[in-house]
């Protein structure tokens, strides 16, 4: 058993940070996929273009923001709460090769968890055609302390282009996250309406 690594699996869906003495401080959540060098990959695997496979998240905070999405499509890379200060949570870049050895990564600011209601944890391919089989794809959440929490995108849709991978919730002041890995034939529209977020959607490029 790796006493430093927690791993959320169909039977075991759920950990509380809370308990385990993680729910303080910055927490990273990486994603990452196989076989990344050189960036040819994911175009071997589509027949020709490359892959774009990206890392988000929806969000509702406490403080009256019906939420929102943190992502590289239309260059929203921070969510700063509405009693502002620092970002509560920011994505670190846009991976859009496929070669970057450390994958995307998104921070989120535990300090001030009372601040959130929910994230929801989403990867989703913005080029290309979907090929999560072969890609085997990992989140990794890495606390201040305490083991890391890992998803592995295990099960597939080929017809799918979005992923739900983790939902992170305030539960009375409790930090939990509970593995999702459910995927959706649509955009971050229909991810919305699955988990009835209520936002309002407008194209966007990036």
């Amino acid at each position: 058993m790796n006493l430093s690594k927690v791993t959320l699996t169909k039977q075991a869906p759920a950990v509380s940070l809370t308990k385990q003495g993680s729910s303080g401080g910055m927490i990273r959540v990486n994603l990452n996929w196989a076989q990344r060098q050189g960036g040819g990959f994911f175009k071997r695997l589509s027949g020709g273009g490359d892959i774009d496979l990206d890392l988000g998240c929806m969000f509702e905070f406490t403080d009256g923001d019906k939420g929102g999405v943190v992502q590289a499509l239309g260059n929203a890379f921070e969510a700063i709460p509405l009693s502002g200060g620092a970002p509560l949570i920011r994505l670190d870049g846009d991976d859009r090769s496929g070669s970057s050895q450390g994958g995307e990564n998104m921070f989120i600011d535990l300090s001030r968890a009372n601040l959130i209601r929910r994230i929801l944890i989403f990867a989703y391919i913005y080029e290309g055609t979907p090929n999560w089989a072969a890609a085997n794809g990992v989140a990794t959440i890495f606390p201040q302390s305490g083991p890391q929490i890992e998803v592995r995108l295990d099960e597939h849709d080929p017809r799918a282009p979005m992923c739900a991978i983790a939902l992170l919730t305030n539960q009375n002041g409790e930090i939990v996250i509970n593995r999702e890995v459910r995927y959706v034939r649509g955009a971050q529209r229909i991810l919305d309406q699955t988990y009835g977020w209520g936002l309002n959607w407008t194209p966007g490029r990036k």
